[in-house]
Formats: C-alpha cells, structure tokens, sequence
C-alpha cells in the first residue's frame, strides 16, 4: 500500500501535467494496470521477473514475497493515480486562479494550496483501497507465497480431517472481518465528515 500509493501521488500529478507526453503516459499508465486483473499481475510478477540479481559479482536473491508486493502495489499505484486526479480537478479553478494573481508557480500552488485541500477528499477512497487490498492479499497464496489463506491449507492436510474445513475457514474470515470492518466503519465515517457539497 505504501509503494502503491507514493508511485501513485506522482502518477496522478502527472495526469494533470502540462507537458503533453507526461500527461498521456501517466493516463496510459493508470488505466493499463487499472484494468488489468490483479491475479495476472502477480503471475506476471512471480514468474516472468528475476529469481536473483548479481550486483558487483554478489547475488542477492528476491523472496517471492517481494516480487509478490510489488506486484499487488501495480493496480494499487494506477487506483491511487486515479484518485489523486481526481481529488486534483475536484478543487475549484478560483484556487487555482487566486493561486496565480498572488504569483505563486504552478508547483508551489499544487503543493501548497490544491493537496492539502486534496487529502480529506482522498482519505475515505484511499481506506476504501487498502481494505480492498487487504482482502485481496489472500491472492498471493494462489502463486506459493505463505500467507494466512497458505497457512490454513497445510494445517488442514495435516490434520486429514474434512470435518474442520469448515471450522479453519470461518477462522480466516473472522480475523478478516476483524481487521477490515473497523477499516469501513471508520470510512464511512470520514465520507460523512468530508462530504463535499455541490
């Protein structure tokens, strides 16, 4: 989440970017991983990436865990880039005009005057990002990386008992309800609080 949404704060200013080229690649950008599905992409990222680097004749090698990350950070980077610009074109153009007879740039208006208007309009989607994320992260146990969902299947063949299938899932989806519920609740809330009247 955190790589996702840094890569994608400047993917969505770019967006917004005067220079044509700019603009047009961060909008390429955005709506390829935007669309894509989130399992091909952690595919593409498992299996189609380097198992190893050699850098001044050491090899590191990568975890899948990492590759596994960057790959869930793509379509979480192109979701912020669209929420950033979004959030950008929301404030009105008398900011922006009032920005520009006081002589501030087009770079200190940006970060000085339009983001911290931006940020309580991108918090409740940006949560709403992260519970999605968090939900999806079960996806990664789909390409061999050992995570809650991997965890619950060895323990059931272990145990060769069919009986508590039901039991091992109901346990993943409690501690998911867990942690994602308050995550809604709490977004919800900030919608109510940050609502912007048209």
């Amino acid at each position: 989440m955190a790589l996702g949404t840094l890569v994608g704060l400047f993917l969505g200013f770019a967006q917004i970017s005067l220079v044509t080229p700019v603009k047009k690649g961060a909008w390429l950008t955005t709506h390829f991983f935007r669309n894509a599905p989130w399992l091909v992409l952690l595919f593409y990222c498992l299996f189609l990436l380097p198992f190893q680097v050699t850098v001044l004749g050491l090899t590191f090698p990568i975890p899948d865990w990492i590759k596994a990350t960057f790959g869930l950070s793509l379509p979480v980077m192109a979701n912020v880039s669209e929420i950033v610009r979004g959030a950008l074109q929301s404030i009105p153009t008398t900011q922006w005009e009032s920005a520009a007879s006081l002589a501030f740039t087009r770079r200190q208006t940006l970060w000085m005057i339009i983001l911290p208007q931006c940020i309580k309009r991108m918090l409740p989607p940006w949560m709403n990002l992260y519970e999605i994320l968090t939900m999806a992260t079960v996806l990664t146990s789909i390409v061999g990386v050992n995570e809650m969902m991997s965890l619950t299947r060895q323990a059931l063949s272990a145990e060769n008992r069919p009986g508590l299938l039901l039991a091992f899932y109901s346990y993943v989806l409690f501690w998911f309800f867990l942690y994602c519920y308050p995550i809604a609740r709490w977004t919800v809330r900030l919608e109510a609080r940050y609502a912007v009247n048209i």
